[in-house]
């Protein structure tokens, strides 16, 4: 230009309507939930120190026994019969469990669980409930966008999205293949689904990789396939 400063390359701006997921995460939203449960305290679980000789010994104060408030994520997937899925590691040992869905808060009842893969089914009063539905997990390729969801205790629901990064590899200690993504899956996500970009669930959050389990840009999900004949197929 007259000043010296050479003009910038033309850009083309893209319609912000273009560049949100909000059209994808609005109707599949209202199917996550949040999951609450009451566990018994590590020390309450030690016979040792059940002893009030040894809690004196220890120094254990009584508060360290009272039960535990632990919470993680989950989806509706069967909105007649009440049926919503989450991880089998966070309604593991429960006493109680209790699904907030919106607004409402209803106890929930444990109807199985396949620990190998991390999965277990709860059941809430069917009263008002939206679904999501499952996809193909077989069909995703790494490069596809995913989107994790999630609703943390007190925090409300959180969305976050990446691409899939590897795909079918066993997680430690033989288990089941897994949906490796880069979209950040934090504690409080886990058991929430992930999503393809139909709004199909096509794995379940179930993992972070990184020390002290905060998040270094690795999620794992047990894919929708997963395990054999598929998530939803025994529901």
């Amino acid at each position: 230009g007259e000043d010296g400063v050479s003009p910038g390359t033309p850009v083309t701006s893209v319609p912000l309507n273009q560049l949100t997921l909000s059209p994808l995460v609005e109707p599949v939203a209202p199917a996550v939930v949040n999951i609450a449960v009451l566990q018994p305290s590590p020390y309450e679980q030690n016979p040792l120190l059940r002893d009030p000789y040894f809690q004196d010994f220890f120094g254990v104060p009584q508060e360290a026994f009272q039960p535990r408030l632990s919470a993680g994520s989950g989806f509706i997937v069967d909105a007649r019969r009440g049926l919503v899925l989450t991880n089998h590691h966070v309604i593991a040992n429960a006493r109680a469990i209790e699904v907030t869905v919106g607004e409402r808060r209803m106890p929930a009842r444990l109807i199985g669980s396949h620990p190998a893969s991390d999965v277990a089914v709860l059941q809430i009063p069917a009263r008002d409930l939206s679904q999501l539905s499952f996809g193909d997990s077989s069909r995703l390729e790494v490069g596809d966008y995913v989107v994790a969801i999630g609703n943390p205790f007190e925090i409300g629901q959180t969305v976050t999205a990446g691409i899939v990064s590897a795909l079918g590899q066993s997680r430690r200690g033989g288990g089941p293949s897994y949906v490796q993504t880069h979209a950040p899956i934090n504690p409080g996500n886990s058991g929430g689904p992930l999503i393809d970009m139909r709004g199909e669930v096509i794995g379940i959050n179930t993992a972070i990789i990184g020390p002290g389990m905060g998040n270094v840009g690795i999620g794992l999900g047990v894919p929708s396939d997963e395990p054999p004949g598929g998530v939803g197929a025994d529901i």
